[in-house]
């Protein structure tokens, strides 16, 4: 199992959760209830599963790619350390990852 934290974009709450090697962290994160509506369904589409990777975490993550970086030009509250939640792929190498929800973040979905 691969651990996850998730903290609020305040930084007031965690959350850890454990997922499967192989998950997408967008879908773990919408089974934790995290603010983040993935409007494409982790189509690569959009940039509303935005989340800032914290920097002591953001190396151990493959480099993003030129389309990816195209939509978080789109997003909102972007940092050095952000990616799209769905392309981000859990694996054992992952373990511990910490990523924060960007300011203004908003579930659409209601969870």
């Amino acid at each position: 199992m691969t651990r996850v934290v998730f903290i609020s974009a305040d930084g007031e709450h965690r959350s850890e959760v454990e997922a499967s090697p192989g998950e997408s962290l967008l879908a773990v994160a919408q089974a934790d209830g995290q603010p983040l509506e993935g409007t494409c369904e982790g189509q690569m589409a959009c940039s509303t599963c935005h989340v800032i990777v914290d920097p002591a975490d953001f190396a151990r993550l493959p480099r993003a790619s030129e389309m990816e970086e195209d939509l978080l030009d789109l997003a909102s509250h972007v940092t050095r350390t952000s990616r799209l939640a769905c392309q981000i792929v859990l694996t054992d190498a992952l373990d511990g990852l910490k990523v924060r929800m960007p300011a203004g973040a908003r579930n659409m979905q209601g969870r």
